[in-house]
């Protein structure tokens, strides 16, 4: 396989390959919502600039599980937004968008989701699953 020489030691290709993709997808959503590089290393858990820099280079890479289930709350509250919203720009939009609602009480759901905590991205990620109509 072509990309194992990029896998760090002792990793499946599974597991590699799932921490590529992850981060594949990961980026694409920051991407699309305008995400500075502080909200993205927040937003993955605090993560210092090297870190960051690594992970943008898509590695196959082995991620914690804490990562991985913070990618996936981002990707579902991606999703979310894709489905209440006819348009990228509005999904895209609603997510800088201030809002008294709980729990963001006054931020943006981004701004929300940068403080850093897990707490955040599943709060973030039940409120539009309920928006959506999913409970």
């Amino acid at each position: 396989m072509a990309h194992q020489n990029k896998r760090q030691p002792g990793t499946s290709d599974a597991e590699a390959l799932r921490g590529h993709v992850a981060l594949k997808g990961f980026f694409n959503i920051c991407h699309e919502w305008g995400c500075s590089k502080e909200e993205m290393m927040q937003m993955l858990g605090g993560i210092c600039q090297s870190t960051l820099s690594k992970y943008q280079k898509l590695p196959y890479i082995k991620l914690s599980r804490d990562r991985l289930e913070r990618i996936s709350y981002i990707m579902g509250i991606y999703k979310s937004l894709r489905v209440m919203y006819p348009s990228a720009e509005r999904a895209n939009r609603r997510v800088r968008l201030p809002t008294s609602e709980i729990p963001f009480s006054g931020s943006s759901a981004l701004d929300f989701m940068a403080r850093g905590s897990m707490k955040h991205l599943m709060q973030a990620r039940r409120y539009f699953d309920a928006k959506r109509g999913w409970t």
